[in-house]
């Protein structure tokens, strides 16, 4: 008999064998049913594939970070709420109202923060601008439309703070990106429809006159596009939407059908400055259907597209790749779209 043999006889090795194969098992059966039962598995693998890009885009904007703006971080504009905080920038020694930008980060409703974005704002402010950076609750911590109505607060924060943080609070401008552009667009179209705002017992911060214009960087602004989805994109599409929603991706799905605001834009809707990169599949789905019938209505509407053919190909929120042409471009124009929208002082 060998030494494995009179310390570990074959019978035993064998139920071992069967034993650990049955565990085993067991836990991918497990993983398996948990990403069919919560959306939270898949949530957390999306989010972390956002925040990895999203810090590898930052260090891409780091170099163009201005050192002449005031910076205050982490404001608590709701408190006790964990998210609700926001940062401010506006040109060093500044003490007047300025005209305001306040941007909504993107992250696909489940991820994302403010401070990605650091050096963009700071960019914005050294132009002559108060700029904000707003953090908000997102799923699947936080349910649809949680965001919503948290951002509203941070506006109304913003507006009673008005004179602490140089706001000048009826010139507004309300920015996003990716799914920061889908919230900016749908606090603007509710903020100028009533009938949306009754639908969603929603009372606005903000008088629609005090909102001079918005700008939108590869945003969604039709969840319809999301329906009959493939592969990885389809599958991450799907669990954002259920992680921030409840609900999984379906024509049933409510909260799709409100986050759709390119169905509740109206004549009233703000003068608005629309972007996406050529290689941003939300470009041709979303951004530019936007766009055309924001124009059908009447709206004030100024958009930088990309051709085909443009090289490099731009990617998803292109714009703050501040080392690309395009990028550059994309903040030249946003700034004399909030130039061009800035009311006068009487």
């Amino acid at each position: 008999m060998d030494n494995d043999s009179r310390v570990f006889p074959k019978p035993r090795r064998f139920i071992a064998f069967w034993w650990t194969l049955g565990i085993i098992s067991i836990l991918v059966l497990g993983n398996i049913v948990a990403f069919q039962v919560s959306p939270w598995p898949g949530a957390m693998i999306v989010r972390q594939v956002f925040t990895s890009t999203a810090a590898s885009v930052t260090k891409i904007m780091a170099p163009f970070a201005p050192d002449n703006v005031h910076s205050t971080f982490d404001v608590d504009y709701k408190p006790g709420a964990p998210k609700a905080q926001l940062d401010v920038f506006w040109p060093d020694g500044t003490s007047k109202a300025l005209p305001t930008i306040v941007w909504t980060h993107g992250g696909a409703w489940i991820s994302g923060s403010k401070s990605n974005n650091t050096a963009y704002y700071q960019l914005l402010a050294s132009h002559g601008y108060t700029v904000v950076g707003l953090n908000y609750a997102y799923g699947p911590e936080t349910k649809y439309p949680g965001a919503v109505f948290e951002i509203n607060d941070a506006l109304a924060f913003l507006v009673a703070h008005a004179a602490e943080y140089n706001i000048d609070p009826n010139n507004l401008f309300l920015a996003g990106d990716s799914a920061g552009g889908q919230l900016t667009s749908q606090i603007a179209a509710l903020t100028t429809n009533p009938a949306y705002a009754n639908e969603m017992s929603f009372t606005p911060a903000l008088a629609s006159n005090q909102i001079r214009g918005l700008i939108l960087n590869c945003g969604v602004y039709d969840l319809n596009t999301f329906f009959g989805g493939k592969g990885i994109v389809g599958w991450g599409d799907g669990v954002t939407i259920w992680a921030y929603t409840g609900q999984q991706v379906s024509e049933s799905n409510n909260a799709m059908k409100q986050m759709s605001t390119i169905n509740y834009v109206t004549a009233d809707f703000p003068p608005s400055y629309i972007t996406g990169g050529n290689a941003d599949p939300l470009t041709k789905g979303n951004s530019k259907p936007f766009a055309a019938k924001l124009e059908s209505l009447g709206v004030d509407v100024t958009t930088l597209f990309w051709p085909a053919d443009y090289t490099p190909p731009l990617p998803h929120e292109y714009q703050f790749r501040l080392n690309l042409d395009a990028a550059q471009t994309s903040l030249t124009q946003s700034l004399a779209f909030v130039q061009q929208h800035t009311l006068s002082p009487k």
